[in-house]
């Protein structure tokens, strides 16, 4: 028989696929090129929660983020100590007392859309 005139073979008789990888590891747009930075000093509440949530969307996202720490930078502590724990995105701040994840992941991956 031509090959033109060959059935298409049906989803059960195709090669098995590996699964794909979720959404946003699988993006190509890089948003791991991002840098999250989270200001914060020893013993605060609020900073050990906003670092769980930095933390996790860092991780999904493959984005890195660095911690500073405003007892060991005077120019930290005369800028934010009213505000810790800050959230920098790409150097320029995000937010400030709470963390909300889902902000936060938007801020990391809207502009790639």
């Amino acid at each position: 028989m031509s090959p033109l005139f060959r059935r298409k073979p049906t989803q059960a008789q195709r090669a098995p696929q590996a699964p794909r990888a979720p959404q946003a590891a699988q993006s190509s747009e890089h948003p791991e090129n991002h840098l999250v930075t989270l200001i914060r000093k020893p013993g605060c509440h609020l900073c050990d929660d906003a670092q769980l949530v930095v933390e996790k969307v860092c991780a999904d996202l493959g984005v890195p983020w660095e911690g500073k720490d405003i007892t060991e930078d005077r120019r930290l502590h005369d800028q934010y100590w009213e505000q810790i724990p800050v959230v920098l995105v790409d150097g320029r701040q995000h937010t400030f007392w709470r963390v909300n994840e889902e902000r936060l992941r938007r801020a990391l991956t809207d502009q790639y859309k």
